[in-house]
Parts: C-alpha cells; structure tokens; sequence
C-alpha cells in the first residue's frame, strides 16, 4: 500500500524563549509570524507566540538603556563621583541566618525562579521563568516568584535561586529587585543563578567594594556592547563543545562582558563559557558566563531562537552545578517511529523492527488509531476513513513490534481536525488536531489557537476514542502520549497528563500560567528539554531534542540529514546527564535511520526503552 505523502509543520527552535511572550513567542523571542514545522525543530520558525518585531523591540531598548548605563558612568567618572550607594544605605533589619549547603538528595531539590515583570516587555519574564521552571522540574520542586515579592531571607529555604533579568532597570524604569535580595545573595552561601540584566544595580546597591571583595568583578563597568557595537557571537564554548547561538540581525541584545578585576585581593573568578566573536574579522572571545563565591552569571538571556545546538545547552548543564552537583556523567538516547497510521506500510515496518532488533534498541512506535481523509486527498476525492481493525495484517506487525523493544506510544486520535484544512488538507499526520493553524503567504506556518470546541471534556474524547481504538484490536493501554504536531492547549495539555504517564515531545506554555491567570493562547513559550523533566502543567515530559530525519525542506525549514541529528547530539554531550532523542518516519528508508542510530552510539549514547524514564 501507497505511503501517504507527508507535509510537516516545522516546530521551530528558534524558540527565542518567547516564551510566548518571549519576545512573543523555549526556553525560550521569535514572531508569531514565523511559522514552525509540527513535529521537528527548525531553525527559522517561531516555536513562541513572541512576535518577531517585538524581540527586536526588546533588543533595541536592551542596547539604548546600556548605551545610556555607559555614558552616565564615564560622566560620574568625569567628576570624580561614584555611582555606588554605600553598603550603610541598605536598610540593615533582622536577617535570616545563613546555612551551609548540603546537598540535596537526587530529585529533591528545591529551586526558586524570580523574574521580572516590569515595563513595556515584562510579559517576557513569565514565559522564561516557565521555561526556568520547567527545567528546574528535573531537579525537583520548582517556586516562581516575581522579583518583587521577593522577601528578606527567603533565599535560605531554598537549594538555589535563578534569577532571569529580562527588564532593563534604569531611567524611566526602577528597579523593581528588592534591596533584600541583593544583600541576601552577598550574605548567604546558598548558589544563586544570575541571566541577564541588572547585576550592575546588586552592585551599586550593597557596594562595588563589597561586590568586587566577594565576587572578583565590577558589573557596573560591564556593558552589552563592545567597541561599539554587540558584535557577531556566533558561538558559545563549553566543556569542548561549539555551541551554536543564531540571532537574526538587528534582533541580538548583547551578551555581557564581564569586567573581571586581576591582582592581589581579588579573589578568582572561573570562566565557565566562552563567547566568540566575529565581528573584527577574527575570533575575539569573552567569558559568556561566569563564578566565583555562591554567584553564577550568565551574560544573557539564552532562551531566544534556540536550536538543537544552541548555547542553551550550557545553561541547561549549568543546572547541575547548583542543583545536583553530584549527578555522574551518563548519556542515553531516545528513538520513536512516528506517524504510525492505518495506512503504513507493514513491510517498511518490519524491515526497521528487524534492524532495530538486530542492534538490540529499546524504542516507541507513535500510532495514530485512526487515519482520515475527508476531502480524498489520497482517494480520488472520495472521503475515507480506516481503522486498526480494518488493517489486521498491521495489528500483527505492531504486535511483532512490541515484542521485539517496542512499546506502544499514542499520537492522537486522527491527528487532524474535522474537514478543515489546518493547515493543508484535512489529512491524517498532516493537519494539527488540538490547535489551529494557516500557511500565511510567505509559505510560514502560523499557530492560531485552541480548536472552537476545545474543552477538558473534548480533549478527554479525543483520548478516551482512541483507547478504544487501541482495545478493540488487542493493543495494550498506551502510557506514553506526543501531541500532534506538538500544539495544543493549556486544557489540553492538563488532560493528557490525567491519562498517561508521561509525554514525550516539544510543548507550548502559556502566558497566564505562572500567575494562575487565564492563558494567554497568544503568548507561549515553546521548548523542548534535553533530560526528563516535570513541567509546569504537573506532568512529566521525556525529552526530544534532535528533531526528526527530514529529507526536504517544506515550510521555510531546511532537510535535515542523519549527519545533523548526529551533530545535534554531539553538541547534547555538554549537558552532563542529557538525552540524544529524535524521532524517525518508518515511510523513510532503514539507511538513514541506521545512520542515525549508529552515529550517536559512537558518540557514547546508550539506547533506552521510553518506558523505562516513567518507573
């Protein structure tokens, strides 16, 4: 039988963190009007709901508010003046008394994520504190606070703080960090994350004296640009690893350059990443991120247009050395066939379950129960509808499967929605069936929102039909779910995690969730996680980080090759206790896939069954 024609959505990794509101639109500031390819990464669409022009809004205001940072000190330089408030102006008060760290058990760990939520672009500080959150879910129990209500001592309750400096205090905007949280970072020994903005303002407010004393560096004489300019960091560098970082021109705020003072009674200052920059011509390289005493700093804000070998790799690996620094180095792998309708064909399936069985790898098989053509696409213009149960010789081959490594996944219901064309033609593996969506006329897929009907009641049909599905030809209850072309509702999402253990995909996080607030289908955060994590929706989420084999480009996203997959997960290497997980079509030949598979098994990955993260 025919193999259905496949034309996917690409699920950007440009995920500028939109969050959502990340710049409007993963961990992570990209334009609604990008569009993203379903099921797989790519690297030009908007994974969140932030719109493009607004990232470069917000970058703008980054560089002009530094620009000014700059020009009022070498004016105070000018007189002679400093700009830092004496430590004896931070109204002292009953302190918490610090503790010595110990460190938590595995999976204990409690995280606090303060962000901002000030001037014209502190929606964004929601949509990276999810993506925070999200990742500090690994870990343990994850508390998100705004900057603001942020009260004296509450750093010791916690095992560490991240603290994402999204709004640029100064001028027209003051500071919204409370002068307890600076004296409190100073004071305690408890390992503070810093991203971003505003550690300028830590230090004039205890003190640059202090500051320098205790941390080795001088923040307020530390600026985006250098030489003019933020320059052309293409690349970030940790534990051997290149690490990409693409930001469109015009759309890059800065990476901090840290002033780091050398001499006798500074004490050491470790650089933990490195920048490169391009823009002289030549390599000019900077710490991109930095520690000394209790306090790591990153020079920017890494959830914007992320991809699979971004330099978000090196804060998802920061995590463990304030979170879990005991974790030992191991590096497994994820496989899962997808798109597995009624109409595969069963002598492709069974040619990739022999090879994967001859090399002895767990993996999913994605299943749609259902496949729908309304409109015939595929049938001459006469609509067709197919079960499992009219496809027994299939039954058999996914049985054969599952007793071979497999085990069962379920992908939807239809993975499409009614007679629409959303946003191609109605078709099963094609259209989104718990989202909304168009090709806009620069041929980009644009997210438009929850289905009319979309409901907790809705959803749960959707679920309960497909079980059925499953039961009538004998196939065991599926404990594994990835959303259809990875969009659905904040509703949506709660169900699935009602019904199976956990979901393995890329997701959207609303805008409104932190804040308990109705969400925002508008702003949302798209990410996807290099190790198992519990999200901010309470469920549990398994990583898929590489994408998927794509041997042409569709919807402004380039192909992706095995060679890609495979250096995606040669970059993955930077995170201690991080996945190589990608996903493959079992319409494709077994040759890609066995390059795939054996190129990262010779980086050092070790195949695991899915099932296996969920115990």
């Amino acid at each position: 039988m025919r193999e259905p024609w496949r034309r996917r959505p690409g699920w950007l990794a440009v995920l500028a963190l939109a969050i959502a509101a990340l710049l409007g639109g993963g961990f992570l500031t990209p334009t609604a009007a990008e569009g993203r390819r379903a099921d797989r990464s790519a690297t030009h669409t908007p994974g969140t709901g932030v719109k493009t022009g607004e990232m470069r809004d917000w970058a703008a205001a980054q560089r002009s508010s530094d620009a000014e940072r700059r020009a009022d000190v070498a004016e105070k330089r000018t007189v002679g003046n400093r700009s830092a408030v004496k430590r004896s102006a931070v109204p002292a008060g009953p302190r918490a008394q610090t503790t010595a760290r110990t460190a938590a058990e595995p999976g204990q760990a409690k995280t606090l994520v303060l962000y901002d939520t000030a001037g014209p672009y502190g929606h964004l500080g929601e949509l990276y504190a999810m993506g925070v959150a999200n990742l500090g879910g690994h870990f343990g129990t994850v508390t998100a606070k705004p900057v603001q209500d942020y009260t004296s001592g509450l750093l010791e309750e916690f095992d560490a703080t991240v603290y994402i400096g999204s709004t640029y205090y100064g001028g027209e905007i003051p500071d919204a960090v409370p002068q307890d949280l600076y004296l409190d970072i100073l004071l305690s020994e408890r390992p503070v994350l810093w991203v971003g903005s505003n550690i300028w303002n830590m230090a004039n407010a205890i003190s640059l004296q202090e500051f320098e004393y205790r941390y080795g560096w001088d923040p307020t004489t530390s600026f985006y640009e250098s030489n003019g300019s933020v320059g052309q960091i293409g690349k970030v560098r940790y534990k051997g690893q290149e690490l990409t970082r693409k930001i469109p021109a015009g759309a890059d705020g800065g990476v901090l350059h840290p002033n780091v003072k050398t001499g006798a009674g500074y004490p050491a200052v470790t650089e933990v990443a490195q920048a490169v920059d391009t823009a002289q011509g030549t390599e000019q390289t900077f710490p991109w991120a930095i520690r000394s005493a209790n306090l790591t700093y990153v020079g920017e804000i890494p959830f914007t247009y992320v991809s699979e070998t971004d330099r978000i790799l090196a804060f998802q690996d920061l995590l463990f050395d304030v979170l879990a620094p005991q974790t030992p180095e191991q590096h497994r792998a994820l496989l899962r066939l997808e798109d597995i309708t009624p109409m595969s064909d069963t002598t492709k399936l069974r040619a990739i379950a022999d090879y994967l069985k001859s090399k002895n790898i767990a993996y999913g098989i994605n299943v749609i129960p259902v496949y729908n053509d309304p409109k015939g696409v595929q049938n001459n213009g006469v609509p067709r509808t197919v079960r499992l149960a009219h496809r027994p010789a299939l039954v058999n081959t996914l049985k054969y499967m599952l007793a071979n490594g497999a085990v069962l996944m379920d992908h939807g219901y239809t993975h499409q929605y009614g007679n629409a064309d959303n946003p191609y033609n109605g078709l099963t593996g094609d259209d989104f069936e718990f989202f909304r969506a168009h090709v806009d006329q620069g041929n980009y897929v644009v997210y438009d929102g929850p289905v009319a009907e979309d409901s907790a009641d809705w959803a749960q049909s959707r679920i309960t039909s497909a079980f059925a599905e499953f039961a009538r030809v004998g196939l065991p209850k599926p404990k594994l779910w990835t959303t259809p072309h990875y969009a659905a509702s904040a509703t949506d999402y709660k169900v699935f995690g009602q019904n199976f253990a956990a979901r393995l995909e890329r997701s959207l996080y609303f805008s409104g969730t932190l804040r308990g607030t109705e969400p925002d289908a508008g702003r949302y955060l798209g990410q996807f996680f290099p190790y198992p994590v519990t999200d901010v929706y309470g469920t549990k989420v398994l990583p898929e980080n590489l994408g998927s084999y794509e041997p042409e480009g569709h919807n402004n996203n380039p192909p992706r090759l095995a060679a890609d997959l495979v250096k995606g997960a040669q970059a993955n290497l930077a995170v201690r206790d991080g996945f190589a997980s990608f996903y493959y079509h079992p319409y494709h030949p077994v040759e890609p896939l066995k390059e795939t598979v054996e190129g990262i098994q010779a980086l050092g990955y070790s195949f695991v069954s899915p099932e296996s993260l969920i115990q």
